[in-house]
C-alpha cells in the first residue's frame, strides 16, 4: 500500500472519527440539557441514545481499520494480531446491524399508512449485516493466507537446514 493511500485513508478515517464524536457531543448535549423537547412526534430520547450507541460502533471500526492499516505498513498484517482487529470490524458492523433494526422498530408505528418504509429499512439492516457477512469471507482468506505464510516459513527453515 503506498503512502499516498495510507494518508488519504488516514486522513478519511480522521475526519469520520471527529464527526461521529460531533454527533456523539450534540446528541448527550440535547440529552443533559434537555434543551429540545419532544414534540410527540418521534421518541427523540430513544433516538438520541441510538445514535450514539450508533456513532460507538463507527468509531469502533474506525480503531480498528486505522491499526490495519498501519499492520499493513508495517508488513505485519498476516500475523494472527491482525484477527483480533478484523472481528472487531466485524463486531462493529452487527453492532450498527442491531442499532439500525431497533432504529426501524422506533420508527415502525408512525409508517402504519405506508408500511413500506418500514420494509425498506429493515431490508437496509440485512444489508448492513450483509457486509458484516463480506468482511468474515475477507477474515476467513486472511486465515488462510496466515497458514500459508506460517508453512512457508516452516519450509524455508526446514530448507536452510538442508543447504
Amino acid at each position: 500500500m503506498g503512502k499516498l493511500t495510507v494518508r488519504a485513508l488516514r486522513a478519511v478515517l480522521v475526519v469520520v472519527l471527529a464527526g461521529t464524536v460531533f454527533v456523539q457531543a450534540g446528541m448527550v448535549w440535547a440529552l443533559v440539557s434537555g434543551s429540545d423537547p419532544e414534540d410527540g412526534s418521534l421518541p427523540l430520547t430513544p433516538l438520541r441514545v441510538i445514535t450514539i450507541l450508533g456513532m460507538l460502533s463507527v468509531q469502533v471500526a474506525l480503531v480498528c481499520v486505522w491499526r490495519l492499516v498501519a499492520m499493513v505498513r508495517r508488513g505485519t498484517v498476516f500475523s494472527h494480531a491482525a484477527f483480533r482487529y478484523v472481528d472487531g470490524v466485524i463486531g462493529a458492523i452487527v453492532a450498527a446491524a442491531l442499532v439500525w433494526f431497533a432504529v426501524t422498530v422506533i420508527n415502525a408505528p408512525g409508517q402504519r399508512d405506508d408500511p413500506g418504509v418500514t420494509v425498506i429499512m429493515g431490508g437496509i439492516g440485512l444489508a448492513i449485516l450483509g457486509v458484516a457477512l463480506i468482511v468474515l469471507v475477507l477474515r476467513m482468506l486472511l486465515a488462510q493466507a496466515v497458514a500459508r505464510d506460517v508453512q512457508a516459513a516452516h519450509m524455508q527453515a526446514e530448507l536452510d537446514e538442508v543447504i
